[in-house]
């Protein structure tokens, strides 16, 4: 295995990153009672963890995981890891979970609620964070599970991302689509944009739903329209030729302030709701605003695991945990089966798995990704070993 390692991006610059020491690597620390130890296998890098490091301070993401340096924070990721070490009764060495993870080589975690679907991290500095990032999910009881390399590289990629598209299809839904026409997406390139489109689909079984709209730039227009999720495109340079007498909601991934009043000018009354989720274009998340008010609703941020919370509450008030979870799981094999459709027609694949090996190359993909530089079809999948 290679030298253990975290890496680490300055918290007030994206563009500053390093690779620095594991503090939980086994040389680095025993384990105490209570604690197990990862070795992380694998995990992704997207556009969502752009998104973790432009909220780190606001929304809390730097206090996951321990950078190790002052000013720095660590990019919380999604991925595969396997119990290597353990003195907690109940979690037991071999044993494969996935979960939110470092962007390095092992995590140590205090497990609670120990059972045989995993557990949750019980560390004192996450105990205020939210419940759906502390869980760790072992692979033999989880329903969203298929093996093999490939299939965990996609639940890797795809996986926290659909739980979120997933979550805000539900929410327009439940909220009737706030009276709109059209649902307009920014970053429609993105996975999480792409996989909200396919979800409003899969709900869009009576006549009178809202339009799908890609909001993108010129050139990932033909991949866009390639994808069949969305009922029409629109580019960035050329949002005045959308009707702006059409009632509409606004899902906003890229967090791109100068876009959203655009967007907001452009509409006025007939934009309905501005749906916040993301910072894709992270540079220009403060480029844009102004001391003018916004014409039309303000914008509310969507924060996935509160509204999930809400809606595994037990009926009358939610859905109940198991029957989210079943909607959950049946919509994501949907998705897949789709984009496995794509990758074995002629249709263009919608994601090819670029493997990531070594520092150097993780430090490149970081920037690149930071960036925009990433193409939309490719899924980065880093392999810390």
């Amino acid at each position: 295995m290679s030298t253990p390692y975290r890496f680490i991006v300055d918290r007030q610059n994206l563009k500053s990153t390093r690779v620095g020491a594991d503090p939980d690597a086994p040389a680095a620390r025993p384990l105490a009672d209570g604690e197990a130890r990862l070795r992380v296998d694998q995990y992704a890098l997207t556009a969502n963890n752009i998104t973790y490091a432009a909220f780190g301070e606001a929304m809390h993401y730097w206090q996951f995981f321990d950078s190790g340096v002052p000013g720095f924070g660590c990019v919380p990721v999604w991925g595969f890891a396997e119990v290597t070490e353990s003195r907690c009764p109940g979690v037991e060495p071999g044993t494969r979970l996935y979960g939110y993870l470092p962007m390095g080589s092992h995590l140590v975690v205090k497990p609670e609620r120990v059972r045989e679907r995993g557990f949750i991290d019980g560390a004192a500095h996450r105990a205020s964070l939210a419940r759906a990032y502390n869980e760790y999910v072992a692979v033999t009881h989880d329903p969203l599970y298929t093996p093999g390399a490939q299939a965990e590289g996609l639940q890797s990629l795809l996986r926290p991302l659909f739980t979120t598209a997933f979550l805000i299809a539900d929410f327009l839904e439940q909220a009737a689509y706030f009276g709109a026409q059209r649902v307009l997406l920014s970053s429609a390139s993105s996975k999480t944009a792409y996989a909200t489109a396919f979800c409003i689909g899969l709900r869009q079984a009576a006549a009178g739903q809202p339009a799908r709209v890609a909001l993108t730039s010129r050139g990932n227009a033909g991949f866009v329209q390639a994808l069949g999720c969305y009922d029409g495109v629109a580019t960035y340079d050329a949002l005045a030729e959308l009707d702006p007498s059409i009632p509409s909601v606004y899902v906003d991934f890229s967090g791109d302030a100068a876009l959203r009043r655009a967007l907001h000018q452009h509409l006025g009354d007939a934009l309905r709701y501005d749906c916040a989720v993301g910072g894709a274009h992270w540079e220009a998340l403060n480029q844009g605003r102004s001391a003018t008010p916004l014409p039309g609703p303000k914008p509310t941020l969507f924060f996935a695991p509160s509204y999930g919370q809400q809606r595994a509450a037990e009926p009358p008030q939610g859905l109940g945990a198991a029957e989210l979870q079943r909607q959950l799981a049946a919509a994501w094999h949907a998705l897949i089966a789709r984009m496995n459709t794509a990758s074995s027609s002629a249709d263009k694949p919608w994601l090819v798995q670029r493997e990531i090996r070594g520092t150097e190359a993780l430090s490149a993909s970081f920037d690149a990704l930071r960036d925009g530089k990433v193409g939309a079809q490719d899924g980065l999948i880093v392999l810390p070993g």
